[in-house]
């Protein structure tokens, strides 16, 4: 059974932090989910307004495999080259985590608990 997926470009409603965007992911960063991901990261990125910072919260993500890690890799990519902040992860599962360690891409990310 597929997951669902909601993933949105949004704007925290907290009016301190500014040049934040936050794409949420719901369901399983995999290949029959991740060109919604990806397009979400590329249009976060295109829209952005200066420096910015792209949190990609994962907290309702349990799963990435190989194509999701690709779409992240390729998002702090293009995101560096544009000169924003880089991609940040925040609540990744402990298999992401793993991922990570595995592929040598965990110091490419910064890692938030929530």
């Amino acid at each position: 059974m597929p997951a669902e997926h909601d993933v949105r470009p949004s704007r925290p409603a907290d009016e301190g932090i500014t040049g934040r965007n936050v794409v949420r992911v719901v369901g399983e960063l995999g290949l029959d989910h991740v060109r919604a991901v990806d397009e979400a990261l590329l249009a976060v990125l295109a829209d952005a307004d200066g420096p910015t910072e792209i949190v990609v919260d994962l907290s309702n993500s349990s799963f990435c495999d190989s194509s999701g890690l690709n779409a992240l890799l390729r998002a702090r990519e293009l995101g560096l080259r544009a000169g924003h902040t880089l991609v940040v992860l925040a609540a990744p599962s402990h298999q992401l985590l793993r991922l990570l360690h595995l592929t040598g891409s965990a110091d490419l990310f910064l890692v938030r608990s929530a």
